[in-house]
Order: C-alpha cells, then sequence, then structure tokens
C-alpha cells in the first residue's frame, strides 16, 4: 500500500499538470470502487481545479463548488497522460482538462476511491483524523500523553491514525529502530523522554523519504503513476535474518497488528 511519502509525491508530479487547469470532462468508467462512486463528481465539470492537498493519504482536488477525494487503496496510482492515450485496463476514472492533459485513476484491486466533499464541510473520513506528522500539532508531549494507560504497542499506537496520520508498515520500523524503541513496548509505558526522541525521528524519517522521492521524480506525465519506494537505504524494514546495521545482531520478525515488525532485540528496549 502506498504510504505518505509515496502519496505526497504523487500530489507534487500531478500538481503542475492539473492546477489551475479547467475539468473539461469527467469520466467515471467504472463506479464500483470501495465505495460507489458518486455522480457528484460531475460537478467538477467545467471548473478549475483550485489546489490539490494531500490529508494523510488522501488527495483532495478542490474547486469552488466542493472537492474531489481520491485514495489510492492497495494497488492503485494515478497517471497524468495526453487525453488521447488510449485507456489501460482498471482505469476507473479519468479527468479532462483544457491543456489537454488527462488525470486517471488506476486500480486494479478496486479498494481506493473517489468521493465527494461539499465546500465548508469535512467528510466523514477525514473528520476524525489526527495531525499531519509534519506539523508542529504533532509533538512529543501530545503524544505522551495520549499515550497513558494505553496496553497497545508502541508500534501500532503510532500508526493509528487517531494519534498520527501517514505513518505507515515502513516508516513506524525505521524510526522505532533509530529511536531505540522496541516495538512490544506498551505506548503508556514509553516516557516523556522517549517521545522526545521518537518525534522528531518520525518527522525527520517521512522528509527525507518525501525528499528522495521528490528528486527521483523526473516528469510525472511520462511515468507510469507509481513513485513507489524510494531508493533509501532502509535499516530494518524487509531485513529480517540479516545484521543490524548498528550492532550487527540478527534482526527479527515478528507480527503485530498482523503488519510485520522487523526490530533489533538488542538495539530496541
Amino acid at each position: 500500500m502506498p504510504e505518505l511519502p509515496e502519496v505526497e509525491v504523487s500530489r507534487m508530479g500531478i500538481t503542475p499538470h492539473v492546477q489551475n487547469q479547467v475539468v473539461t470532462k469527467v469520466n467515471i468508467y467504472n463506479a464500483s470502487m470501495r465505495w460507489p462512486v458518486p455522480d457528484d463528481v460531475y460537478q467538477l465539470e467545467g471548473l478549475i481545479v483550485t489546489s490539490i492537498e494531500r490529508r494523510a493519504k488522501y488527495l483532495l482536488l478542490h474547486c469552488e463548488l466542493g472537492s474531489t477525494i481520491l485514495h489510492l487503496g492497495m494497488s492503485g496510482n494515478l497517471r497524468v497522460v495526453d487525453k488521447s492515450e488510449p485507456l489501460k485496463k482498471h482505469d476507473h476514472v479519468e479527468f479532462i482538462f483544457g491543456n489537454g492533459k488527462a488525470l486517471r485513476l488506476n486500480d486494479p484491486r478496486r479498494f481506493g476511491c473517489c468521493l465527494w466533499q461539499e465546500p465548508g464541510e469535512v467528510h466523514k473520513l477525514l473528520s476524525k483524523l489526527g495531525p499531519e506528522p509534519l506539523t508542529d500539532d504533532f509533538f512529543a508531549k501530545r503524544v505522551y500523553e495520549q499515550s497513558r494507560n494505553k496496553k497497545v504497542p508502541v508500534k501500532q499506537f503510532i500508526m493509528d491514525n487517531a494519534v498520527v496520520v501517514g505513518v505507515g508498515n515502513i516508516y513506524a520500523n525505521e524510526s522505532l529502530f533509530k529511536a531505540g524503541i522496541h516495538p512490544k513496548r506498551e505506548a503508556g509505558k514509553v516516557s516523556l523522554k522517549r517521545y522526545q526522541a521518537l518525534i522528531p525521528i518520525i518527522k525527520d524519517t517521512l522528509a527525507a523519504a518525501i525528499t528522495q522521492g521528490g528528486t527521483t521524480l523526473k516528469d510525472f506525465a511520462q511515468s507510469d503513476g507509481k513513485p513507489g519506494y524510494f531508493a533509501q537505504e532502509l535499516l530494518v524494514y524487509g531485513r529480517k535474518g540479516k545484521p543490524c546495521m548498528t550492532c550487527e545482531n540478527e534482526l527479527e520478525e515478528i507480527r503485530l497488528g498482523q503488519r510485520s515488525t522487523i526490530f533489533c532485540s538488542n538495539c530496541q528496549k
């Protein structure tokens, strides 16, 4: 599943081709996605996309009458192509612009979505989300206070979208390793001092991934719409059984919340 940095780089990639452009046509080829694509999305026709915002792993195309909400699900991607380019299998929704470009949502498994948000309202999918991780609203004391009496493992706690959005499995593994915190430690037993170390690490890890993705992104209109997991050296994720890069202890794997969790039992306590 695309994580926050991948979605942010998708936003960066489509923005030059979509922002301030008139939507001349909306085509819904398959409305049966995770939730049915509402006819409200057709309201974009004839309007200018004033901005593209990312909220958690959702992208919002804003216009004066509302916003289209896009999510890539497990396997989806967005492509910017010339409007004359033939459709691909699993191209479910298409927005055609006055500059001759088309933005297409392709999703083989149809776990993504294309929904509508009325102006001045917050869609129910977005209404209970926690703060963005790269903002000042995500800080150690707040997280520490939220964690009190929580028996859930700290890894699952920081992946809870009510606590903070967008800290997915890869970046949770990496951040906890860098902070020296065992992923199974109860969130409520992590001290304020350790959260004060962890939160900046989460921010730096996500920011570095976004920067790496941005530098590898050339012309999104010529790409396949899959920024992927960027060419970065992951310290623990995907390295089960390999030596820890700090102490050379063999990295272990457990399952937490049905997610692969890699850690070093020597470095993480």
